[in-house]
């Protein structure tokens, strides 16, 4: 897998606005905001897609889950929110970097797309 962006803001060779982070996972404010509360979860494992994870990182990816949790609640998401997971170009994948989307703050719509 070549490197990311999500790599770089885990080695802090760029900025980015962390809310949380534990030994495997982090989470910052997406840059370009999708709803008024818009934060991006990611492993610090660089698993491309959802779809490349294996059986062994069955306990991250719920690891992932447990902290998408903790972030909405840090961020006072009671009315509640969305968690999206895009795997791949059709879906709106734009890096390759395994990435769990919170959105918050506002009504969301179904079917999203």
């Amino acid at each position: 897998m070549s490197d990311t962006i999500f790599g770089k803001i885990i080695r802090r060779e760029i900025p980015a606005d962390i809310v949380y982070e534990d030994d495997l996972a982090l989470a910052f404010k997406d840059v370009s905001p999708q709803a008024p509360t818009h934060i991006l979860v990611i492993p610090k494992k660089p698993i491309p897609r959802l779809s490349d994870s294996t059986e062994s990182d069955t306990e991250l990816m719920g690891h992932l889950l447990m902290t998408v949790k903790k972030v909405a609640d840090l961020a006072n998401l009671s009315n509640g929110y969305r968690v999206v997971i895009n795997n791949g170009n059709d879906a709106g994948q734009s890096v390759d970097h395994l990435h769990l989307h919170i959105l918050g703050d506002r009504s969301m719509n179904w079917p999203p797309g």
